[in-house]
């Protein structure tokens, strides 16, 4: 068979290199390419109607690629009924140019300098034959000279590049002049339904060697008498005709070629420091033993990191995610920096869910009011933003934790403890050990300073120069801070539902901490919230509120002390003192009637003298079945005004003033 017009269905038939298996994709490509507007030299369209039903457009071989040209070559599929030559268009031409090696590149750019010493001598009167033998005769010296191989051609060859640019302008006479062998393009006979077949096979998730699918492909063909290339050919054409991100998407999943994109590039120079943070946990790879629990286990870190200068700015460790620490963890910042104007948080359905629901409710065996973290900013004034669930891409304070890991979880005070950074990297002293809490606090906090004063950050801000902690003090001098509000710093701490104050004094216990303030004495008995930081039980008074959520004060933590302590002794008595005093003032002025005056102001009580008591007998006692005893009528005269009168008038001559 030889033909020189062909369809779409025909050439996705062949399998050709060069070009897509499929009729659509062949089409995609001829409209991409124009192949229905090309025209040959003497103006002739290379396309034209497909005879017989369907329609559609068949397409002469020369619009193919050269690849698929040899190949129909080879297979002895064209021949040549002498068509001329594609134009090309110039901007196609370029752009293969481009795409070619070095060394061809040379080749194009030393014909052409031949062609232009060529033209230089028909200028200067020379006639085309003489101009050719004369340049000719130049480079053969030079190539007996040992100057190169490539000065050693000849006429005929010339004639070859003049009939490659001619036609064309100048200014594409380069890329016309660049070699075209393609080197061997042939390829082996591949039944189609084999190639569809191993496809199929290969491009699988479970990634699959290419061995064992040939193995089954072998089986296969002799079975339905495919006829099929050698494996190292059939490899050749995996990597030729299917592209590296495809092969990546079909055997390692959407993540991996995820990967392969580059990253945008943001730049955070726009901000200013504490415009804008980002916040995210991290779970450390090292052992540690938590006070309360059996099990050593590795414990979390919500940290908050600035956009501008990278610092982080404020942390705290935990046993799991939770609203508590989320909380807790931007109170730190409110207090300590400053309120910022957005904030990006991590978006993932588990973290989030966290958020939301308020984490663990038993982390401290009593019940935890659920709260939103996400209020708690919005109520601050913070637009809170969130990232792509799982793409540590999208928060910088990732790459933070990564220095964090080589520096704090490979500490040698953690040796011992530390897990490795997954399952399969398991150090051989894995869990010989644990740290405790207070240890491991106190090295991740110094390993964080460490981490914010390291100097030569090579970032925007820092330029190879600063460190984290510099880069930050330069903005926020110049920079408007938002600073909090006591109520906003308040909604920060975690709430104890259900604390009954003590019915004598009104204390409240906390953790076996008492907490009391004079304010407590009018809720004795009563069932308050207290709202508290964990961390900071000794350093800050627990904050109580009402059931209904009315704020009523702040309680300060009563200090145990010693029994033979008397300076504690005398401080605990000046103050109980001084709180009795203040008691008896208070009394004084709302107490205006002694005891004597209200005893006065009782009525006379009648003596009755033919009272006569009745005899004692002993009767059978009925529980419940007595009457209610009926209350004596209150006598009402004028006699208890006129007594009541007559104490005011015995009162001090200043206590009125007193009240006024």
């Amino acid at each position: 068979m030889n033909a020189v017009w062909w369809t779409a269905q025909e050439l996705a038939m062949q399998t050709l290199p060069g070009l897509p298996s499929t009729k659509r994709k062949i089409n995609e490509m001829a409209a991409q390419q124009g192949w229905a507007e090309r025209t040959n030299a003497t103006g002739v369209r290379l396309a034209r109607p497909r005879k017989g039903r369907g329609g559609g457009l068949e397409y002469h071989y020369t619009v193919l690629p050269v690849p698929a040209v040899a190949a129909l070559a080879a297979r002895g599929l064209v021949m040549n009924q002498g068509a001329q030559a594609v134009v090309v268009p110039a901007s196609e031409a370029w752009a293969a140019f481009d795409a070619l090696p070095d060394d061809k590149k040379a080749k194009a750019r030393f014909r052409l300098d031949v062609l232009r010493e060529i033209e230089a001598l028909r200028t200067a009167g020379a006639s085309a034959t003489g101009a050719v033998a004369h340049v000719v005769a130049l480079h053969k010296a030079k190539a007996r000279a040992g100057e190169g191989a490539q000065h050693d051609f000849s006429a005929a060859t010339v004639a070859n590049w003049k009939k490659a640019v001619r036609g064309l302008a100048k200014g594409d006479w380069l890329p016309a002049l660049a070699p075209r062998h393609q080197g061997r393009t042939a390829t082996a006979d591949c039944d189609p339904n084999a190639w569809e077949f191993l496809k199929s096979d290969y491009l699988r998730l479970s990634a699959p060697t290419f061995e064992s699918c040939m193995e089954r492909l072998s089986d296969t063909a002799a079975m339905n008498g495919w006829s099929i290339p050698s494996p190292k050919t059939l490899a050749r054409r995996l990597e030729k005709e299917i592209p590296e991100p495809v092969r990546v998407l079909a055997r390692d999943g959407l993540e991996k070629l995820e990967r392969m994109f580059p990253p945008i590039i943001r730049d955070r120079s726009e901000f200013h420091a504490l415009q804008a943070v980002n916040a995210d946990g991290h779970r450390w790879d090292v052992f540690v033993s938590f006070p309360d629990k059996p099990k050593p286990m590795r414990p979390l870190m919500l940290a908050i990191q600035d956009l501008y200068s990278g610092k982080i700015l404020a942390w705290r460790i935990a046993e799991n995610e939770g609203a508590d620490t989320v909380s807790l963890a931007f109170g730190d910042l409110f207090r300590d920096h400053g309120v910022p104007d957005l904030v990006w948080l991590d978006n993932g359905r588990g973290f989030a869910s966290k958020w939301i629901t308020g984490g663990t409710p038993t982390r401290f065996r009593f019940k935890v009011k659920p709260s939103d973290p996400v209020g708690v900013l919005t109520a601050a004034g913070c637009d809170v933003r969130f990232t792509r669930p799982y793409s540590g891409r999208s928060k910088p304070i990732e790459r933070a934790f990564r220095d964090l890991c080589e520096h704090g979880a490979k500490h040698p005070e953690f040796q011992g403890a530390y897990t490795g950074n997954s399952p399969m990297a398991k150090p051989e002293d894995y869990a010989s050990r644990a740290v405790p809490l207070d240890v491991f606090t106190a090295v991740v906090n110094d390993v964080i300073r460490r981490h914010n004063a390291r100097v030569g950050r090579r970032t925007r801000v820092c330029r190879g120069v600063l460190s984290f902690d510099q880069a930050y003090q330069a903005s926020i001098a110049t920079a408007v801070i938002t600073r909090p509000t006591e109520a906003q710093l308040r909604m920060c701490l975690l709430a104890h539902e259900s604390v009954t104050a003590d019915r004598l004094t009104g204390a409240v216990n906390l953790f076996g901490n008492r907490y009391w303030s004079e304010f407590l004495s009018e809720h004795r008995g009563e069932k308050v919230v207290v709202r508290f930081d964990p961390d900071r039980l000794h350093q800050e008074p627990a904050h109580v509120y009402s059931m209904g959520g009315n704020y009523l004060g702040a309680a300060e933590m009563q200090e145990a002390s010693g029994f033979s302590d008397a300076t504690a002794a005398r401080e605990h008595g000046r103050v109980k003192a001084a709180w009795l005093r203040s008691q008896k003032d208070m009394l004084a002025l709302e107490r205006r009637l002694s005891a004597a005056d209200v005893a006065n102001l009782l009525p006379d009580v009648a003596e009755d003298e033919d009272f006569t008591p009745e005899p004692t007998r002993v009767v059978r006692m009925l529980g419940g079945l007595a009457a209610a005893p009926v209350a004596a009528p209150v006598e009402a005269s004028a006699q208890i005004m006129d007594r009541y009168a007559e104490a005011l008038a015995r009162q001090r001559p200043d206590h009125l003033r007193l009240i006024e």
